[in-house]
């Protein structure tokens, strides 16, 4: 018999990758932020128990890292309130929680090109990463059957995300050239591949926290000059540095998340990050299918 699944977020970047990718080999239902408010205690028990899942994929998130510094309890509520209900409610159906969490929980000030494996300790510094970690420790205290992955950098087909952006001011006019922040390191991550990570530890019926983000590492300024160039898109971009792009929430500067544990286990199915541009490109290149 199939894996029953349910995923929250099931329409954002990552959600609806995960329901192309999970939906061609289990029994796979999602729900939008609309559908099911993962904050609403009372909604996700009755949801879930209704359905009663194997499996419960959290791709529900407040994301948006500068919002996250004035809407302080909408963070918390969404990021931190909401994994401890799905935690909850997993663990009295017998389902695995798979809850996706972030680069953000470390404080990035490891000198690059070290990286983060997933028992070095937290810090974060920012609301949004306060929030995910409580979210994480919410997924532990209440569940023994979850796994935490924590990832970085998305970009895919569906919704907003860094690599659109670009696209978008670099076809604008109003532009002669682009600035890009060249000072922070981190780990460029196709959602699509992710979707396939997360299929993978399914079928071991992983256990703990992963790490699954793009292999190797590069700056905001590498990962926008390599994309416009596999677009074919010429545009003069420079490099600059964080201070001439003053943000709310600080930022790690380090950001790198090393696989570790998906390398040690045979597991790895994300590929360099150039690779999965050059996939995006391939998905993606015309851009009315977005």
């Amino acid at each position: 018999m199939k894996p029953k699944i349910v995923i929250t977020g099931a329409t954002g970047q990552l959600g609806t990758d995960c329901m192309q990718v999970l939906s061609m080999h289990h029994d796979t239902i999602g729900f939008s932020h609309e559908q099911l408010d993962i904050s609403n205690a009372r909604k996700v028990h009755q949801i879930l128990t209704d359905i009663h899942p194997d499996f419960i994929i959290n791709c529900a998130a407040f994301t948006r890292v500068d919002d996250c510094e004035i809407m302080t309890d909408k963070a918390f509520e969404i990021n931190a309130r909401g994994p401890y209900n799905l935690a909850r409610s997993a663990f009295q159906l017998s389902a695995k929680l798979i809850h996706i969490s972030t680069d953000y929980v470390f404080d990035g000030k490891r000198q690059v090109p070290e990286c983060y494996i997933e028992s070095d300790p937290t810090h974060p510094v920012s609301v949004y990463g306060k929030s995910k970690l409580e979210g994480e420790m919410a997924v532990i205290n209440e569940t023994d059957q979850y796994m935490i992955i924590r990832t970085a950098w998305l970009f895919g087909k569906y919704g907003n995300n860094f690599l659109k952006t670009i696209y978008g001011l670099a076809i604008s006019d109003k532009l002669p050239l682009l600035k890009v922040v060249n000072t922070q390191y981190g780990s460029f991550t196709h959602t699509m591949d992710l979707a396939r990570q997360i299929y993978r530890l399914i079928a071991v019926n992983g256990q703990g926290i992963y790490h699954a983000s793009g292999e190797g590492y590069c700056t905001w300024y590498d990962g926008a000059a390599y994309y416009l160039k596999a677009m074919g898109i010429k545009k003069e971009i420079k490099a600059c540095t964080e201070e001439e792009f003053p943000t709310k929430a600080i930022r790690p500067t380090n950001s790198i998340l090393c696989n570790q544990r998906l390398i040690d286990n045979n597991l790895l199915v994300i590929p360099n990050w150039q690779v999965a541009i050059d996939h995006f490109v391939a998905r993606t290149k015309d851009v009315s299918s977005w």
